[in-house]
């Protein structure tokens, strides 16, 4: 009762638009099963800035108020097709972890899906990938998996593009299945 009330004022009074998705797609994310990797919402810019600390948010690139909108029509995208969802990990970079609280409350870091865009992050990207692999290797749930991570990680691992807020949703092998863009 509460979710549906929370749903329905989220849309009404907080001006977010549901995003909608075919109802095979739908379908298929209830199965669960599923590992669903989604680029953080919308953060102006590109890169890290010049001074990008880790531990400091207010040196990175952050959620704008569209993309804190975006965050939370991902999470109601979720509660309000009753999507079952295992676990959700996300990049340690600000941006992601905003997504993935924005969207799901309840989230872990996991460090193999950091950025490797910067050159001074580009050394980590082979034992980031192998260390993905591994853990999505071993990974099996009758729910979804969520991967909050970056444009280059994606790519990286299913060798697809993607826009930001965009879901991303694979098998157990890492074949695309289908995708869920926000705009």
């Amino acid at each position: 009762m509460y979710k549906a009330f929370f749903s329905i004022f989220t849309i009404l009074f907080l001006n977010i638009s549901a995003i909608n998705a075919d109802e095979n797609i739908i379908k298929k994310l209830k199965e669960g099963g599923n590992i669903i990797f989604i680029r953080h919402a919308i953060a102006p810019g590109s890169g890290d800035p010049e001074n990008f600390n880790l531990n400091d948010c207010k040196t990175q690139r952050n959620l704008s108020s569209q993309g804190i909108k975006q965050s939370k029509r991902l999470g109601l995208f979720f509660s309000k097709n009753q999507i079952p969802v295992d676990t959700v990990l996300s990049s340690e970079w600000c941006r992601c972890k905003d997504t993935a609280k924005y969207a799901f409350g309840n989230y872990k870091t996991y460090s193999a899906l950091n950025s490797f865009f910067s050159y001074k992050f580009q050394k980590n990207k082979t034992k980031q990938m192998k260390d993905l692999r591994e853990y999505l290797k071993s990974w099996r749930s009758d729910k979804n998996l969520i991967l909050v991570t970056h444009y280059v990680t994606i790519l990286e691992i299913i060798n697809e593009t993607s826009s930001s807020g965009e879901i991303l949703i694979t098998d157990l092998k890492l074949n695309l299945l289908d995708s869920i863009a926000d705009y």
